[in-house]
């Protein structure tokens, strides 16, 4: 930067030594000034630039996206049919020349089934005051009704626990399908002892009209006193 302004003051000072000898000439020679040239310089005036004026962009108004209406497919669930009990019933019993099938459920069992069904469940009830009875039935047939005669059993006296007939109990049950099974109580009005039971069953399947009431119990004390028997009869009328 310094070396630059030092050589631009070297070419001033010639520059002012040379117009002062060319003056020194001008004196000792006249010469007829020469008319200064007016030389004009037309330039052009600037065209006025035309600036392109830009399009006006039209707005786009927002399209507001309609929402298409989700229609929900109903699922349809198919129920499979439940399948058809077993045949012949496990654990039950026929006697020969019969078609029921018969079977005293055990108290575990009857708890389970009294648990799972709340119409049987109340027609128990009175069970924990009256000796009763329950069995399992079916038949290969359709009945219009159902009977079953028992004994209720007692003990002789407060110190003999022998088994002795203390009345007949009569019960009837409603119709039933073929291969239907059904739970029968066997209800009587006897107060209920230790060592009580029903027993000595006859079991019948009716396919003729309802000539009794259904269901009903009718118990009937102190009858001459039945063979015992843990067998139970079977009569299809």
């Amino acid at each position: 930067m310094e070396s630059r302004i030092k050589g631009r003051g070297l070419s001033i000072i010639v520059a002012v030594a040379m117009i002062a000898s060319t003056g020194s000439a001008l004196a000792a020679t006249t010469k007829p000034t020469p008319k200064p040239v007016v030389k004009t310089t037309v330039k052009s005036s600037p065209q006025p630039s035309t600036k392109a004026k830009p399009k006006a962009t039209p707005t786009k108004k927002k399209t507001t996206p309609t929402k298409k209406k989700t229609v929900s497919k109903r699922k349809v669930v198919q129920v499979k049919p439940s399948p058809s009990p077993k045949w012949p019933p496990t654990g039950f019993k026929i006697p020969p020349n019969s078609d029921i099938y018969y079977r005293i459920p055990t108290g575990t069992e009857l708890l389970g089934e009294l648990s799972a069904a709340a119409t049987l469940s109340n027609q128990f009830k009175p069970c924990a005051e009256f000796a009763c009875g329950v069995v399992k039935v079916a038949s290969i047939k359709a009945c219009t009704w159902w009977s079953v005669d028992s004994v209720v059993y007692g003990p002789l006296s407060a110190t003999d626990s022998s088994p002795v007939p203390y009345g007949n109990l009569h019960t009837t049950a409603k119709a039933t399908k073929a291969k239907q099974v059904i739970t029968i109580i066997m209800m009587s009005t006897e107060q209920l002892k230790k060592n009580m039971y029903v027993g000595k069953l006859g079991i019948n399947c009716y396919h003729s009209p309802v000539t009794e009431k259904v269901p009903a119990n009718v118990y009937t004390i102190n009858t001459p006193t039945p063979t015992p028997s843990d067998t139970p009869t079977t009569n299809t009328n």
